[in-house]
């Protein structure tokens, strides 16, 4: 008994430990979950995917060109939100969103621009 207390204890420990909450320097972001190459005119002159789309070779809407370009461009997922673009400290989450208009939670680092996700959600 006393050993599956001390297991689960550190399971509870580990587990806490890798569950992040909101906190107070938190902020939130709105955009869209789009990718590098697009987002920041690697392939892209408008920071779009429209220019992709009308060459019907990465798919048929934003979700397939952003979900093509990190696969097969070497592209990473990120924020863009008007004129700027984040990146995303936890591409696995933001993989779900692909293409979508989104909320993200998170902190800042600005020597870096990226965002550390706490959370997103769907704003559509």
């Amino acid at each position: 008994m006393k050993k599956f207390v001390i297991l689960a204890g550190t399971c509870l420990l580990a587990l806490s430990a890798s569950v992040r909450f909101a906190t107070a320097g938190d902020r939130v972001f709105k955009g869209e979950i789009s990718d590098s190459q697009c987002a920041l005119n690697v392939h892209s002159l408008t920071r779009s995917h429209q220019e992709m789309l009308k060459s019907k070779s990465m798919g048929g809407n934003a979700a397939d060109c952003t979900l093509y370009c990190v696969k097969y461009h070497g592209g990473d997922f990120v924020l863009a939100s008007k004129d700027d673009v984040f990146r995303l400290d936890n591409q696995d989450l933001a993989r779900g969103f692909a293409g979508q208009k989104v909320t993200v939670t998170g902190t800042l680092q600005p020597d870096k621009k990226t965002i550390h996700v706490v959370k997103i959600e769907s704003a559509e």
